[in-house]
């Protein structure tokens, strides 16, 4: 253990190892199958970089995002260890070279996600390689259980035929107890050591705010806290209005999602990275393999998904030790948008069965025929011509891929991206210039208020049908804007590849794969649950809440989440508040903004009160967000 000591030091300047990574490294050093379990900011890399750096050979490391291979690579790289990563848009001649590299270049780390795996002449070249260490990294994705489930993932098992006596290590930073079995059964892990580090992050205070001005509630986080923050929100417009508005209020933000180009992405991630802005806002495409160790707060506006999105995303607060705080904030309303987000979109087996046939007929494929038959397909206007909802029909295609009905050979993108590069003003003094163009240039600025500020996705098809004119009269507008440089757009082709990798059998097929559709959908359904419950139970410390959800049990509460807080309230304090928000009330209704002023407390304090006032039955909350007397 000197030698990885040694290394350890040489390379990534620290004297000791973090808790278990001595213990993993000793098991995978002596070549056994190994399963680590070890939450966000654990340091999992390490355990499989030190013994692949101690042994003759290559370090061959699965990932699942572009993102996390790319940063790791590019670390080592900093580290004068030499690492390459096989990610999309290489070209066949460039990967051939890559391979020739690995194989006569004396590198230590190959980075290719699952998919590559799929390609016969790619695995035919990594059986030849000396690998040292076969590497899962989120291995979560195996299991069908898990909350991020890659298909893909299931081919790994099949490289144990090839490389018998190379030690497997499947690392993962959230799993349930159903979770890990499935890892350790998928990936055929032989008698697996299995190490396992606590949920327990004692330095994170989980939050829950029950607030009615989210925006207002941002503002005394981010003054009370300055230092490094990141807020999490659901989706690419809300990025830009959030992070516009924390401008405006004079604290310094930028925001991040996966509509950004390459370029656009590293420009707001660097410029957060090295504190030149205080915020990044951000959909859940920000994150993964993003370590600065002193992030202060990371505040969720909208509900996750599930349990271990939240955590993940949570976790990367206070990696320094030090107190941190990872807050959610609620309003009455976040439950019912969550399960439209999140449950209305599953499709059942009804809709699968229909999607699924009006698909055949689409390309004129008849019953019983069909296998192997090759399409270009255009999602957006498939869902068009059949009325279907764009997220329900994109989940249930995804669903057939998983079951091999069906092979998609590429994520859909939209066709087109647009923004204008005037003014509103300007714009309006060319439709009244340009009254032809009036119709389909109102039809985009309708459908994409953010137009102006980013370039945003764009739907052809949906403005043609919005405006009442032909797609080709939309593209001839578009190019006249863009020639006058009043709009950038950019055109591509995003037809997906389509393939038919059964004869169509209608009914047959679909009875044949419903009933894990139904554990699917019941998955999605328990696992939003959990979240609703995080928010919801009031009596139990938070952090308690967490870990037992990750299959820990521990009969301490943490102290300092939003729970134990209130709770630290004295009681005699308590009933003053209380007397006093109800002699208020007498007056006048007040939201509680208004019931924080006059009183002088803490947000946290008169929130607890008027919880218990209202479980009491004492006071109630009008539509307007007021609290008033019962009568």
């Amino acid at each position: 253990m000197q030698e990885a000591v040694a290394i350890l030091q040489k390379y990534w300047k620290h004297d000791k190892f973090r808790s278990l990574q001595k213990e993993i490294i000793d098991s995978v050093l002596s070549g056994h199958d190994t399963f680590a379990l070890m939450p966000t900011g654990g340091g999992k890399s390490v355990c499989f970089q030190i013994p692949a750096m101690m042994n003759e050979g290559i370090c061959l490391v699965i990932s699942p995002l572009v993102a996390l291979m790319k940063d790791q690579v590019s670390n080592l790289q900093k580290r004068n260890i030499k690492a390459i990563a096989l990610t999309g848009g290489i070209r066949s001649e460039e990967m051939i070279d890559l391979l020739d590299n690995c194989q006569f270049g004396n590198y230590k780390f190959l980075y290719l996600s699952p998919e590559r795996l799929q390609s016969d002449w790619i695995l035919e070249r990594i059986k030849n390689l000396p690998i040292n260490i076969i590497t899962i990294d989120e291995a979560h994705c195996v299991s069908q259980w898990g909350h991020d489930f890659r298909p893909a993932y299931l081919k790994i098992s099949e490289l144990k035929k090839h490389f018998p006596t190379v030690p497997f290590l499947a690392l993962t930073a959230t799993a349930t107890p159903r979770v890990k079995e499935d890892i350790i059964n998928e990936l055929g892990l032989h008698e697996p050591q299995v190490f396992e580090k606590s949920f327990a992050r004692e330095n994170i205070a989980y939050m829950i705010f029950e607030v009615e001005d989210k925006l207002f509630r941002i503002e005394q986080i981010l003054k009370k806290n300055p230092q490094p923050s990141i807020i999490y929100v659901r989706n690419r417009k809300s990025c830009l209005d959030i992070s516009s508005q924390l401008n405006s209020l004079g604290f310094k933000a930028t925001y991040y999602h996966g509509g950004l180009s390459p370029k656009e992405k590293d420009k707001n991630m660097q410029s957060w990275m090295n504190e030149e802005v205080q915020v990044i806002v951000a959909t859940n495409a920000f994150g993964m393999g993003i370590d600065k160790a002193n992030v202060k707060t990371v505040i969720h506006i909208q509900l996750p998904e599930n349990m271990e999105n939240y955590y993940q995303e949570a976790g990367r607060v206070g990696r320094n030790g030090e107190r941190a705080f990872a807050v959610l904030l609620t309003s009455p309303s976040d439950i019912i948008q969550a399960q439209s987000q999140f449950i209305n979109i599953l499709p059942d087996k009804k809709f699968l069965n229909l999607m699924y046939v009006k698909l055949c007929n689409y390309f004129q494929i008849a019953y019983g025929e069909g296998i192997n038959e090759q399409f270009n397909f255009n999602l957006h206007h498939f869902c068009l011509k059949y009325e279907f909802p764009t997220l329900k029909t994109y989940n249930a295609m995804q669903f057939l891929d998983r079951q091999g009905i069906i092979s998609l050979s590429q994520e859909f993108s939209e066709k087109i991206t647009l923004q204008f590069l005037i003014s509103s003003k300007e714009v309006i003094r060319y439709m009244s210039l340009n009254p032809n163009d009036e119709e389909i240039i109102l039809a985009i600025l309708r459908t994409y208020p953010g137009i102006y500020e980013m370039q945003t996705a764009f739907n052809l098809q949906l403005i043609a049908k919005k405006s009442n004119h032909k797609e080709t009269e939309i593209q001839t507008v578009l190019h006249k804007l863009k020639e006058k440089e009043i709009v950038e757009y950019h055109s591509k082709n995003n037809d997906a590849t389509l393939i038919f990798n059964e004869v169509r059998e209608d009914d047959r097929t679909i009875n044949r794969v419903s009933k894990h559709l139904e554990n699917q959908n019941q998955l999605k359904k328990e696992q939003l649950q959990s979240v609703v419950h995080y928010i919801s139970e009031k009596k139990v410390c938070k952090n308690k809440l967490i870990l037992h959800y990750f299959g820990e049990i521990t009969t301490v509460d943490c102290g300092i989440c939003s729970f134990c807080i209130t709770k630290k309230i004295k009681k005699k304090d308590v009933s003053l508040l209380s007397t006093a928000i109800i002699t208020l009330l007498q007056a006048e209704d007040l939201n509680s903004r208004d019931i924080q002023n006059k009183t002088k407390n803490s947000p946290d304090e008169v929130i607890g009160v008027l919880q218990d006032l209202l479980e009491n039955n004492t006071i109630l909350v009008k539509p307007n967000n007021k609290y008033t007397l019962r009568s």
